[in-house]
């Protein structure tokens, strides 16, 4: 009988595929960087073929170091960098255009022009998002003005338009699967999260042909088949969600006022809300945290668009550190006399702010500044960002973020002293779990659920288990003082933009 799942999780600079067994556990994974394009200020693009190439080869990769054969998987579940829209041929899976990344802003003018036609409460109301060049719609709007004869093609059915985790199902399954999940669907700014369907009169405001977009599954379905001739059998594909999605469900934040903190590129928060869904007063989002048997469990999201990408920045940009691991051991060794802070505006401001032409400012250098300053200054900014949405958030929804229960993911979480940090900022408990993929236990939850090999939602949950809890030892005032000036530095940075 099969009994292993493999989770394809897609990243933003990175694609892995992890093998998991029945007992949740990790056999053999594989990862593969592929390049990142950014052709004007402001700009960021993948090339939508090498996603795929990256794809199939970490697959591939990671069923010959498991030692397995395709006939032992029991079923796949893919997790994706969200918004990243790509419009391809339809005979052809051709990508007409790079990928258009979710950080990227070409878009903003196009955003600004809809808020001034006063259109942004209405598309709030419908999809609990904002008018930003995040979300999907405006990226697919300028795809089809901006390459030659695609308005033709897509009026023709010519072109079939999806995020990441559509595009690799498409290209899986040889062109038999159009599909998406609702998780995915709620943030591309045409998916009504209400009604739980694409919405027309969103349509028509983006431009946008309701020919090209793919049908909308539970995270939890039958999205169809891999090719046999990729990796030797057909397997099922049975689970999908983005990724912050997929992560709250690896972190088994089932419950209304769970909430988990994942440290990626970006920082994004999701705090469950069960069947509210909210109308945030905080400009945080309000999205599908799953869907499952058809029933929608809503949450409230804050985005922060740079985090990791900030201790990336003191690597690839200043030098001053070899790999990201040293972040931590320099900023523990730093001049405490010194309080330089970092806002990493470096694409914009995200919740509760959402200023997109803000840029990145530093604050409270003296001639002593250095190398160590700065690596904690870039840890500590992600930091206050987080208390910035746990505030918004408990704020928005009167049932509370739970403090007991903040579960912590991603690659900047192996780090002790910015998740001490960030217990003393938050004045809570934060856990950091024994299994670190969170996103890609989540969805290989999913398709585990779907195949009957994995258990359900309350045997899921019993089997979390954590790995090290940070407690606060911050003294009151000391905490009050640091944050009134993170609060200050922002709105300084916002007032230069």
């Amino acid at each position: 009988m099969a009994s292993y799942i493999l989770a394809i999780d897609q990243g933003t600079t990175s694609s892995r595929a992890i093998l998991f067994d029945e007992k949740f556990s990790i056999v053999a994974s594989d990862q593969q960087e592929f390049k990142q394009h950014f052709p004007a200020s402001g700009w960021v693009e993948h090339d939508a073929d090498e996603i795929w190439q990256s794809v199939v080869a970490t697959c591939k990769n990671a069923i010959s170091k498991a030692k397995i054969n395709a006939k032992d998987i029991a079923g796949i579940g893919i997790t994706n960098q969200r918004e990243t829209t790509v419009i391809w041929e339809k005979p052809t899976g051709k990508a007409i255009h790079n990928a258009i990344v979710w950080q990227d802003r070409r878009t903003a003018d196009t955003c600004t022009k809809l808020k001034s036609q006063e259109l942004e409460q209405m598309v709030t109301s419908k999809t609990g998002l904002l008018l930003d060049p995040y979300f999907s719609a405006t990226k697919v709007c300028w795809v089809l003005d901006n390459v030659k004869g695609a308005r033709a093609k897509a009026k023709n059915g010519e072109l079939l338009f999806g995020t990441i985790d559509t595009y690799l199902l498409w290209r899986l399954t040889n062109g038999k699967s159009h599909k998406t999940d609702a998780t995915n669907a709620s943030r591309t700014l045409l998916f009504n999260t209400a009604t739980n369907d694409w919405d027309d009169e969103l349509l028509e405001v983006f431009n946008v042909p309701r020919n090209i977009l793919p049908e909308v599954e539970d995270c939890a379905a039958d999205f169809g088949y891999s090719s046999a001739d990729l990796f030797g059998a057909f397997i099922p594909i049975l689970g999908m969600a983005g990724d912050q999605h997929a992560a709250t469900i690896g972190q088994a934040c089932f419950t209304p006022g769970m909430a988990k903190s994942t440290y990626g590129t970006g920082c994004f928060m999701m705090l469950n809300t069960g069947e509210d869904r909210i109308s945030s007063k905080n400009r945080l989002l309000s999205t599908v945290a799953y869907r499952l048997n058809n029933k929608t469990t809503y949450a409230l999201e804050g985005s922060i668009f740079i985090a990791g990408a900030a201790v990336q920045w003191l690597r690839d940009g200043l030098k001053i550190i070899e790999d990201a691991s040293q972040s931590g051991n320099l900023a523990a060794a730093t001049d405490d006399t010194q309080n330089v802070i970092l806002v990493p505006a470096f694409a914009g401001l995200g919740a509760p702010y959402w200023e997109p032409e803000a840029r990145g400012a530093i604050f409270g250098i003296t001639r002593n500044t250095g190398p160590k300053e700065f690596a904690r200054a870039a840890l500590e900014a992600v930091c206050y960002q987080t208390r910035d949405l746990v505030e918004a958030m408990e704020s928005d929804w009167q049932g509370g973020v739970d403090k007991t229960i903040l579960r912590v993911d991603g690659g900047m979480v192996a780090s002790d002293w910015t998740m001490q940090f960030l217990a003393d900022m938050l004045d809570a408990p934060v856990d950091r779990p024994s299994v670190l993929e969170t996103t890609a236990l989540g969805v290989a939850w999913l398709a585990g659920m779907k195949a009957g090999i994995w258990p359900d939602m309350d045997g899921f949950s019993k089997a979390w288990q954590l790995e090290k809890q940070f407690t606060p030892t911050m003294q009151s005032d000391e905490r009050k003082r640091r944050y009134k000036a993170w609060k200050l530095a922002v709105q300084n940075t916002i007032n230069q933009k």
